[in-house]
């Protein structure tokens, strides 16, 4: 992922879009009745870009994309009657006009060159999470999404369940009282090792270059396709990558959090081309109106947060944990308790005032028709990912940063630049 660059100085995000092809602002392409199907083309069609294109399954399917022959082959037959590409640059190309929507569901590593490409169209976009690989990527796909006026949704499933939603509103009821400190974790582990020193062949089915995209060449392997890039750190950022939008998206969401101003990592010694197997991230929020800062630390591959054990919650393998002054709330993907119980055995829920979803991608569809909104476009999703992409940065520099959201920058440690932007290789751009 994050090969050094020489470059020490960031271009503002707003001079890089007012500088890149198609960057006017553009009026969004769909503009037909909400009866009306959507024309939607899939970048990456297998694993979650199979669930993906099921949750759209309803709208016309007019192109899939993916750099494996039989992951296209399979897809087409749900979809026969759509166009098949191997790289989504000839497919925008040939049959840009014909596209009202993009859903991208590729590696991390080629998240942002296939969104910006799509939204640099005009073209609303549904993309899995993380939103990008680095920084630099999150915001531009975030400042070009608004520019745009672009309907756009991040893949956290999770947000649109009923769990996370009595969460939030058990929170902004002050239930438990003032919050300061939230702590979250997830048991998830990647780490790729050592570069493997053999080079099997390439698949005949598979266009290893088109996989590569953006990150620096290298042999191929079966150690990082299909499913085990995560673990390299040209391609994914670890458990942290995976996880932090899911869990950390209900903290977000619940304490109306955004940029972090310093962020602090612990863990193993950095390796050169893996991700850390384990991590412990601190982050601190500032003051948001009437709500104190929060500090929110991140644990995956097995960390936990001592005070799990110490106040004798229950042992769950993930979750989030408010900690207010009142109490405590204790919440993963379908469950929910208030802590210690027998304060709060009388309790009575407060008012459901978050209706419930008609479905993840269902909420996109309808917003693209109605040129409505979506609970997780990317100016509220972006930032989400950024804040856990920043967790890389600090574990890369071995220091705390103090992270300026204006201007995209460590303040206090020029020795990130490189870890926020990532140079891409020729003939790939943002």
């Amino acid at each position: 992922m994050f090969t050094r660059s020489p470059r020490r100085r960031f271009l503002k995000i707003s001079a890089a879009l007012a500088s890149a092809p198609f960057a006017a602002t553009i009026v969004p392409s769909f503009a037909e009745s909400p009866n009306e199907k959507l024309n939607i083309a899939a970048i990456g069609v297998r694993g979650r870009g199979a669930a993906n294109l099921a949750g759209v399954a309803s709208e016309n399917i007019v192109a899939l994309c993916d750099v494996d022959a039989n992951n296209l082959n399979e897809a087409a037959k749900d979809f026969p009657n759509a166009k098949l590409y191997r790289d989504f640059r000839r497919m925008f190309d040939e049959i840009a006009k014909e596209i009202d929507a993009v859903v991208v569901s590729t590696p991390d590593h080629t998240h942002a060159p296939a969104a910006a490409a799509a939204m640099q169209l005009g073209k609303d976009c549904y993309c899995e999470k993380p939103l990008t690989h680095c920084v630099y990527e999150t915001r531009y796909l975030t400042e070009l999404a608004i520019r745009n006026k672009l309907v756009t949704q991040l893949g956290t499933q999770i947000h649109a369940g009923d769990n996370y939603r009595r969460v939030v509103e058990l929170v902004k009821a002050n239930v438990i009282g003032t919050i300061s400190e939230v702590h979250v974790w997830s048991a998830a582990s990647y780490s790729g090792g050592d570069r493997p020193k053999d080079t099997p062949p390439v698949p005949p089915h598979l266009d290893w270059d088109l996989w590569l995209g953006p990150a620096p060449y290298r042999p191929y392997h079966p150690a990082y396709v299909p499913g085990r890039w995560r673990g390299w750190k040209d391609f994914g950022n670890g458990g942290l990558g995976d996880f932090f939008c899911h869990y950390s998206d209900l903290a977000f969401w619940a304490l109306d959090l955004k940029y972090p101003t310093s962020v602090e990592a612990e863990g193993p010694e950095p390796h050169p081309e893996s991700t850390p197997p384990w991590l412990i991230v601190r982050y601190e929020f500032p003051a948001r109106n009437d709500l104190p800062p929060v500090r929110l630390t991140w644990y995956d591959g097995g960390k936990r947060p001592p005070i799990q054990g110490e106040a004798k919650l229950p042992d769950w393998g993930s979750g989030v944990l408010f900690v207010g002054e009142k109490g405590m709330l204790l919440a993963d993907y379908g469950r929910r308790m208030l802590w210690p119980e027998e304060k709060f055995a009388d309790l009575e829920p407060p008012p459901q005032t978050i209706p419930p979803s008609i479905g993840h991608p269902q909420e996109w569809i309808q917003a693209c028709k109605t040129r409505g909104t979506t609970t997780c476009r990317f100016e509220y999703s972006g930032p989400l990912t950024e804040a856990a992409l920043l967790g890389t940065v600090a574990f890369r520099v071995g220091q705390k940063i103090h992270w300026d959201a204006v201007n995209l920058k460590a303040s206090n440690c020029p020795e990130a630049d490189p870890w926020i932007n990532k140079p891409y290789r020729e003939g790939w751009r943002l």
